[in-house]
């Protein structure tokens, strides 16, 4: 056998005669990417993806069809090769027309696989939805009830009706695996040696515990309050968000090893100095706790409090006596929370302030919708100027009458006080639900943004202090939704597992591709009514603290989950084509222009082949050609309108494909989908 030699990036490497580049380098380990080589095949060299530069030649070379040459030397990572690689994938991704993820997914700050647990449930596979939403949710049942839900926002199903509910229906798997027989944990892996203190058992500092303790680190969890949870368990009230829900997730953790001490101050029981030493990385979750104060005159009366204390107060199980006449100043959860609260708790006239209008209010419309069915009263367009009272205790409230002038740097209209335009609310306490931070005792070491937030790094989440982290609402912008710091925790993770190895994990948004779709490419979905969430009776919820909302039944969350339109690509997880895409920087705008056909055909009977995600690879034809021996498939046109296609349609012949599905299993792009059972491998 005859053999040469040769050196690709440094490596001196022996190879048989006739061998090419890239068998040479995929035996020797070396990677050089492709998205059209099969060694069933003949090369084909269609995507252009595995160029290499070879010394001595002046053009690139592909090398999955160029045979290696005795001294070759070859470089697979130049600039040259990087450049070229880059056109190759910006040029096949600008005619490739399919989503990678559904819109809910994209628009999910963390990015749940939303369309893959909505189509478990549909098939009534509940616990298999709860190992996806827990791959990047760690309290299912409590963000099932409380997220303001941006995924159904996105949803394509608005296009043709309304969105999928696709928060409730996260609460229904979680609830049910719960009162399973054996709910699910996750698993973790083998005990690292490493020691991380996450100080702050809210939502973050849940999150970052339940991802970190999954990789084998060991973590103690310290929080300042009674019972662990947070907001969620002191800021959200119990008929929104029951206390033994939370219990119940909490323990997901327990299970899982992770430790929790109570009653414990940073500051006064333990100084983050020592913690440092202690621990091989620490992370500072505390959240946001200091309510914002009102901006008018009297705020130091008898029955003035903050809305996150109010709330607290009713979370460790306290009744604040508030009066008959009840003002809630703010128009953000918080003050929905608060409002509803102070009609359980009795109050007679309860009023929403506002200074702008419901259309500019941030709280959720359910919530507001809810509240008004409630009795609370809203006073738009109404500003507090000044409190008065006798002997020290809250009377009158005198607010402002506003107009709305142009948006601001929010982007909501700017409120505008009248001149002169006043009006008097007798009032016996009045709840300020502006906004919260952070109360920094116990961190004055860290740096702190100009706000009063903790400095940390936007991608890095290190604070000023080597190997101290932190996230959520205690950082950078401040406070935010639930969801949100889910996202931001879990992203976090990544970096504090690589600061424990000494090293540094880099963050990168990941390119997706995604279709644009109008009501006219959906007009001919059947439109199906959404299933309603099946609410307590007004009249008694507001009674007492107890649940609002009930979970769907199995009948109907089933139904709820097939209304789904399933935009994303199944194959996602497996797909070769965005996994290259994603490993280097690509605008494939920047070619934007005519593109081949985007339909779906099923004239193979049992595969659907999606013209939009084919990016003319010619694999499938090669395959079915070469490896199949049936010769079935062919390109058919010239130019952009080529598309591949079975070149004959006699039946007897397409119906082998029933048990080849060879084709399918080449294919790097998801564009063909089994329409019968995969056959077992």
């Amino acid at each position: 056998m005859d053999s040469i030699k040769i050196t690709i990036d440094d490596n001196e490497l022996t190879a048989r005669k006739g061998q090419t580049i890239l068998e040479i380098a995929r035996r020797n380990g070396i990677n050089i990417p492709t998205l059209c080589h099969d060694e069933r095949v003949k090369p084909y060299g269609a995507c252009g993806i595995c160029v290499v530069e070879a010394k001595g030649s002046a053009k690139l070379l592909r090398a999955c069809s160029t045979k290696a040459s005795d001294g070759m030397v070859i470089h697979t990572d130049t600039d040259r090769v990087k450049q070229a690689r880059k056109v190759a994938m910006e040029l096949i991704m600008s005619d490739h027309v399919g989503d990678c993820r559904g819109p809910c997914t994209i628009n999910c700050p963390a990015h749940t696989d939303c369309q893959s647990y909505v189509h478990e449930i549909a098939q009534g596979n509940f616990q298999e939805a709860v190992k996806i939403i827990r791959d990047r949710i760690p309290l299912p049942s409590c963000v099932g009830r409380i997220c303001p839900h941006p995924c159904e926002d996105a949803c394509r199903r608005n296009l043709v009706d309304e969105p999928v509910s696709i928060c409730a229906l996260k609460r229904f798997a979680s609830d049910t695996d719960y009162d399973s027989e054996h709910s699910y944990v996750p698993p973790v892996a083998p005990d690292t040696g490493k020691k991380v203190c996450v100080i702050g058992a809210g939502v973050s500092g849940i999150t970052v515990a339940y991802f970190l303790r999954q990789n084998g680190h060991k973590i103690d969890v310290l929080d300042a309050m009674p019972k662990n949870g947070g907001m969620f368990r002191y800021g959200i009230p119990n008929y929104r968000l029951p206390k033994d829900v939370l219990e119940q997730e909490i323990n997901v953790l327990r299970y899982m090893g992770v430790s929790f001490h109570n009653n414990v101050c940073v500051g006064k029981d333990v100084t983050l100095d020592e913690l440092r030493k202690k621990y091989d990385a620490v992370v500072v979750a505390i959240g946001a706790w200091k309510d914002q104060p009102l901006r008018c005159k009297g705020t130091d009366l008898d029955g003035v409090i903050g809305g996150c204390e109010f709330l607290e107060q009713i979370g460790l199980g306290k009744r604040p006596e508030i009066g008959k006449n009840v003002a809630i100043v703010g128009g953000g959860n918080t003050a929905m929370d608060a409002c509803r609260s102070a009609v359980r708790l009795g109050a007679e006239n309860v009023y929403i302030i506002y200074r702008r209008t419901r259309e500019e209010m941030p709280a959720e419309d359910d919530e507001i919708t809810e509240a008004m069915e409630e009795g609370v009263q809203f006073k738009f367009l109404y500003n507090p100027v000044e409190l008065s009272g006798e002997n020290g205790k809250l009377t009158t409230m005198k607010v402002q009458k506003m107009r709305l002038g142009e948006p601001d740097e929010s982007g909501r209209r700017r409120p505008i006080p009248l001149e002169n335009e006043y009006t008097d609310i007798q009032v016996d306490t009045v709840i300020g639900a502006l906004g919260h931070t952070l109360r920094p005792e116990g961190f004055e070491q860290l740096e702190m943004t100009d706000k009063g937030t903790i400095e940390a790094g936007l991608h890095s989440f290190r604070t000023s202090l080597d190997g101290v982290f932190a996230v959520g609402e205690a950082t950078n912008k401040g406070a935010t939704i639930a969801i949100d710091a889910i996202a931001q925790a879990g992203q976090a993770v990544d970096q504090i597992d690589a600061y424990l190895y000494g090293g540094t994990s880099f963050y990168k948004e990941p390119y997706y591709s995604e279709k644009k779709v109008s009501e006219s490419d959906l007009a001919d979905r059947p439109k199906i009514p959404r299933h309603p969430v099946q609410k307590r009776d007004r009249t008694l919820a507001k009674s007492d603290f107890q649940e609002v909302n009930y979970r769907y039944t199995k009948e109907d969350a089933m139904a709820e989950a097939k209304r789904c339109l399933e935009c994303g690509c199944f194959d996602y997880g497996h797909c070769t084509l965005i996994k290259r895409a994603n490993e280097m920087p690509i605008h494939p705008e920047r070619f934007a222009g005519s593109q081949h056909p985007s339909y779906k055909e099923q004239e193979l009977v049992c595969i659907e082949r999606d013209q939009g995600k084919c990016i003319l690879c010619g694999l499938c034809v090669r395959i079915c050609d070469e490896v199949a021996k049936k010769g079935i498939l062919g390109l058919v046109g010239r130019g952009f309108p080529t598309v591949v296609k079975p070149e004959f349609r006699d039946p007897a012949v397409i119906a082998g494909c029933k048990d080849c599905q060879l084709c399918f299993d080449a294919c790097p792009t998801g564009a063909l989908k089994l329409l019968v059972p995969e056959k077992e491998k």
